[in-house]
């Protein structure tokens, strides 16, 4: 196996190349698609995946330590002026491993944000998550802490929504602990984490507990059913397919799980109204671009507080790819920008 270090070298010069060189190396032409054209850096590195065995022949355990070794070589450098601290609190079944984010110029009004990591829940971990978090904490001047919930099949749902509701309360209890403002939290994650931060604020307004101060959906799984005309136009791209998200569900929900079940799937709940504020973001290449995009219409439509933003040109995922794919890193750095405007615009 090659040294991790050295495989992040070699394809980082790789991906320095011009993106006429990165097109032909991939088999030439522009992937042009649904009114999108695909990032020269992500059309490279899904013509490299295609030689590879996809995550969907693979068993959960080997998928896991593929992904993490592949996403380590994509992300991006830890950020600077943000000091991390990895902690354990205890959650429904057993401890729940934590990481803390808190920049050197933190703003002590602005919320922690509970943050949870992608995979479908079946993959990922703190790492999947850490560059992003990273910039995160330091852009929107807040702590961030990012949450290691359990994963399918061994822990099917709704054992990590259950973690990250676990997570998210004591947060919310803690968050001076943090430095950041006493009694309220904000929720966020992407893909199946942006499922379980949608999730978690419709579970508060269930029990009558208090909104998140935010919810930050990026490229959400909000319908794991969902049959909108992208999951056929992106149905084989890179890094999701159709095929690996059936792949994750199948795992994910177990032979009972109902995929009409709101704790499931959030955008089967029928009132959004009086839920926390918004940032939800989508990537073009994305089998999901139009669940995210038709859920931040029905915020809207509820009287929610919402922005939109879609990144045409990525692919889903592109938080973790922040260190070879300069648009997406610069995308994570507006995201964060986003996420601090929404604070400022909060009125208490």
């Amino acid at each position: 196996m090659a040294d991790p270090a050295v495989q992040k070298f070699i394809l980082k010069v790789l991906m320095s190349l011009p993106s006429p060189v990165l097109r032909a190396m991939s088999g030439g032409g522009t992937v042009y698609r649904g009114g999108r054209t695909l990032d020269p850096r992500f059309q490279f590195l899904a013509a490299a995946a295609a030689k590879m065995p996809s995550l969907t022949s693979l068993a959960p355990d080997v998928a896991r330590a593929a992904s993490a070794q592949g996403l380590t070589a994509m992300s991006g450098p830890p950020e600077p002026g943000v000091r991390t601290e990895g902690l354990s609190i205890d959650g429904p079944n057993g401890p729940i491993k934590l990481r803390a984010y808190q920049p050197t110029d933190q703003d002590s009004s602005a919320p922690l944000i509970v943050f949870a990591h992608f995979g479908g829940g079946v993959i990922g971990d703190l790492e999947t998550c850490h560059a992003f978090c990273g910039i995160l904490a330091r852009i929107a001047r807040t702590a961030v802490l990012s949450v290691d919930y359990r994963l399918a099949p061994d822990h099917r749902f709704p054992a990590g929504l259950d973690d990250v509701l676990a997570a998210f309360r004591w947060a919310r209890d803690h968050a001076e602990r943090f430095g950041a403002a006493p009694g309220t939290a904000a929720i966020g994650g992407d893909s199946m984490g942006g499922n379980f931060s949608a999730i978690v604020a419709q579970e508060m307004k269930r029990l009558g507990e208090s909104q998140p101060a935010l919810q930050l959906l990026i490229y959400p799984a909000v319908d794991v059913a969902s049959e909108t005309a992208s999951m056929t136009t992106y149905g084989d791209a890179y890094p999701l397919s159709r095929p690996i998200m059936d792949w994750f569900m199948g795992h994910y929900m177990g032979p009972d799980a109902n995929p009409a079940d709101p704790r499931l799937s959030p955008d089967k709940t029928k009132d959004l109204s009086g839920l926390a504020p918004a940032v939800v973001i989508t990537a073009g290449f994305d089998p999901l671009v139009d669940q995210g995009e038709a859920y931040a219409k029905r915020l809207v439509a509820a009287g929610v507080p919402t922005t939109y933003r879609c990144y045409d040109s990525l692919a889903h995922g592109f938080t973790a790819f922040t260190g070879v794919v300069p648009a997406a890193d610069a995308a994570c750095r507006e995201i964060a920008r986003l996420v601090r405007a929404a604070f400022d615009a909060r009125v208490d």
